[in-house]
């Protein structure tokens, strides 16, 4: 088990930045960690994703890891290793990323669906899974695979939020991915970064109080 999986596994939820970038992306994600946040993942359809990466694995090197998401494909993955990313998350299965992933002693956490992709995923090496999308496949559906797949650690993504997060862990989700519940775009733009840290430590402390 490496220690980015060691990471995940402890902290339990991967804050998702998509689109923002600048100054805000930068006073967003130190808000974000300075509530307890300490996965961030930075996705790679994000204007200037990788200068992002690059910036932040300097800014919080030691309180904060920093992956790329939305990892398509084996060049994508190439260029965000080459960035700096700690970990390559996507929303889709490739095997040659995951491949590249283990050459380069990187994390993969690929994109499933199904119980085939999930064994399929595992088979190739992925330490863990993200199991998307939650908000329409359901909780139920999340428990449902989980009863077979147990060994296999699974990170939940989208419809997460403050009321449904002990219910995704309940489920057996090892992780969760959040998004926009943890970056409100209003906040952001209004410079209420405390707003964001304060959100942020209430998702860190439900987190917490289930282990």
């Amino acid at each position: 088990m490496s220690g980015t999986l060691d990471l995940l596994l402890k902290e339990r939820i991967v804050a998702i930045v998509r689109g923002l970038e600048g100054e805000s992306a930068d006073r967003a994600a130190e808000a974000l960690v300075g509530g307890g946040i300490r996965l961030v993942e930075v996705t790679m359809n994000t204007p200037g994703a990788l200068k992002t990466i690059a910036g932040w694995r300097e800014k919080f090197d030691g309180r904060a890891a920093i992956g790329a998401g939305t990892v398509l494909d084996l060049q994508m993955a190439k260029e965000a290793a080459a960035a700096g990313a700690m970990y390559l998350i996507s929303p889709n299965l490739d095997e040659e990323v995951i491949a590249f992933g283990a050459e380069r002693g990187l994390s993969v956490w690929p994109g499933v669906m199904t119980p085939t992709e999930i064994v399929r995923a595992w088979k190739a090496g992925a330490e863990a899974v993200k199991v998307f999308p939650m908000a329409s496949l359901g909780v139920g559906y999340l428990a449902e695979i989980r009863a077979p797949l147990d060994h296999i650690p699974m990170i939940a993504t989208g419809g997460v939020d403050l009321t449904t997060i002990r219910s995704y862990f309940e489920a057996g989700a090892a992780a969760v991915g959040i998004g926009s519940r943890l970056l409100n775009r209003e906040w952001i733009k209004a410079g209420d970064f405390e707003r964001l840290t304060d959100n942020a430590r209430r998702y860190v402390e439900i987190v917490r109080s289930l282990t």
